[in-house]
């Protein structure tokens, strides 16, 4: 049986939309209750719905074979994965923002509030700039904001929250998007199987376009 985490939430219902017409459907997860696995012993297949951040532990540790996970997750926890395909789903951006009058060249050492602190040190290492890494959870805008940063690096789709706290993207790292992955075992062990399902998927990506 192959088993796909899915992260929870619109991502993931977009995402199984694209299993189903992939041949990989399994009914009982449209209904509406509070389960998290659901499977399909005819198609063997099994799905289940995990925090999004937590897909590539699931996958690179085999209790999934398969998985849909940002870019932004395995650019900065880089998981023992394969990934397989861009999926153009949950489009976004990972941006440097900061207060509107603030220039981040006046510093010598910017202080950077974020929930990725290895995409940030990466970024800041190529250019050669001094950092102190403000490692926080959530409400990162509120940081420049009461002074804690100069800036924060965070994952930007529309840029409203920013506009409402008067803050603005000063640099755009890098584009951020759902990735289609697999376990390493899993691959050679189901290569048929998630080969036929990952051109399926790209078929799907190609025809969005």
């Amino acid at each position: 049986m192959l088993n796909i985490a899915l992260p929870k939430g619109r991502l993931g219902e977009k995402v199984y939309e694209m299993f189903e017409k992939s041949g990989f459907d399994c009914p009982s997860i449209n209904e509406k209750n509070r389960k998290l696995i659901f499977e399909n012993p005819e198609k063997q297949v099994r799905f289940f719905w995990v925090k999004p951040s937590d897909v590539s532990i699931y996958v690179e540790r085999g209790a999934a074979d398969i998985g849909v996970a940002g870019k932004d997750i395995l650019l900065e926890y880089a998981p023992d994965v394969y990934e397989l395909l861009d999926l153009n789903l949950g489009k976004c951006h990972m941006a440097v923002a900061a207060k509107k009058e603030m220039n981040p060249d006046d510093v010598k050492t910017l202080r950077v509030a974020t929930k990725f602190v290895n995409i940030a040190s990466d970024y800041y290492t190529k250019l050669g700039r001094d950092i102190d890494n403000i490692k926080l959870n959530g409400s990162i805008e509120l940081a420049p904001i009461l002074g804690l940063s100069d800036v924060i690096v965070d994952i930007v789709e529309t840029g409203t929250t920013l506009r409402e706290n008067d803050l603005e993207v000063k640099t755009t790292i890098l584009p951020i998007s759902a990735r289609l992955i697999a376990n390493k075992a899993s691959f050679r062990f189901l290569n048929k199987e998630i080969e036929e399902l990952t051109q399926n998927m790209k078929g799907q990506v190609a025809q969005d376009d």
